[in-house]
């Protein structure tokens, strides 16, 4: 099921908000404010009804793309005398 079916916004206007809210944590009004820089005319309060439903399952999703990268290969260390 495609979750984006039905919205006003096309797909990528909706995560571009959604991923930039989350990486530099800016308000939504400033968010608002960028967007309508680029063409976009959205309302902060639809901004934030996107966060509120794309932002946990985007977090689900990308979980496994933030792993510490020493968790894939772990090192371990012998003792050693010098």
């Amino acid at each position: 099921m495609n979750p984006f079916k039905g919205r006003h916004f096309q797909r990528d206007i909706i995560l571009w908000a959604v991923r930039w809210y989350c990486k530099y944590g800016i308000s939504y009004r400033e968010l608002q404010e960028m967007l309508a820089e680029r063409g976009v005319n959205v309302d902060h309060s639809t901004i934030y009804r996107w966060v509120q439903r794309y932002a946990p399952e985007m977090e689900k999703r990308l979980r496994w793309y933030w792993r510490n990268p020493s968790d894939l290969c772990p090192w371990h260390m012998d003792e050693t005398y010098v």
